[in-house]
């Protein structure tokens, strides 16, 4: 319904911030490490936001990118994730972080957040690293690459599968994360640098 807030940020809580536009204040629930990222208050800033709604909530979440607004809803999406955890994976893991923690099955990264115990961190890898069963992709030189590689692929090859891998956990089509990662790729980057320039060139 929402899909960002342009206005004057008024208010900084630890739980959420208000921002006024057109004479009315909209409560954004976001967390700390994420407000600081709006801007000061008295300043114009944009959100990201999205609505909540359930028979008994109706809430706004805010996000300081289009990536990080993404990737809590897609969180939304799993079993037994509900808002609060959500936010709380958002602020504390940077959405390259969480899709690399997701295809390397790092449980012990994703329960470092409060609410995350090692059940919903494998419940995360589990329903997440399901969405890349069945994808294949094209590296930069048109050569079809497996999402269940059997590790015969080169060391190139293998860092641009895991790069499109994480994208299409955090929602994006193959098709679009071949291309991203495709034309961001340079010799010498690292999973997570990779990662995190294909994210850029895409919102």
């Amino acid at each position: 319904m929402y899909a960002y807030v342009k206005g004057i940020l008024v208010q900084k809580k630890e739980e959420y911030v208000v921002v006024e536009s057109s004479g009315i204040g909209y409560r954004i629930f976001c967390h700390p490490p994420m407000q600081d990222r709006f801007g000061r208050t008295g300043e114009q800033v944009c959100v990201f936001t999205y609505l909540y709604v359930r028979e008994d909530t109706f809430a706004l979440y805010g996000f300081p990118s289009q990536e990080e607004h993404d990737m809590f809803v897609m969180l939304l999406q799993v079993t037994g994730i509900g808002p609060k955890v959500a936010l709380a994976l958002v602020a504390q893991v940077v959405p390259s972080q969480f899709a690399l923690a997701i295809i390397t099955g790092d449980v012990k990264r994703l329960t470092m957040v409060k609410g995350v115990g090692k059940k919903g961190a494998e419940r995360l890898i589990l329903e997440l690293k399901d969405k890349l069963k069945g994808f294949a992709f094209e590296d930069a030189d048109g050569v079809m690459i497996s999402s269940d590689t059997d590790g015969s692929l080169s060391s190139d090859s293998l860092l641009m599968q895991e790069a499109m891998s994480a994208m299409v956990v955090l929602g994006y089509s193959a098709q679009e994360a071949r291309k991203t990662v495709s034309s961001v790729y340079k010799e010498g980057m690292t999973i997570e640098e990779l990662i995190r320039l294909s994210l850029r060139a895409v919102v």
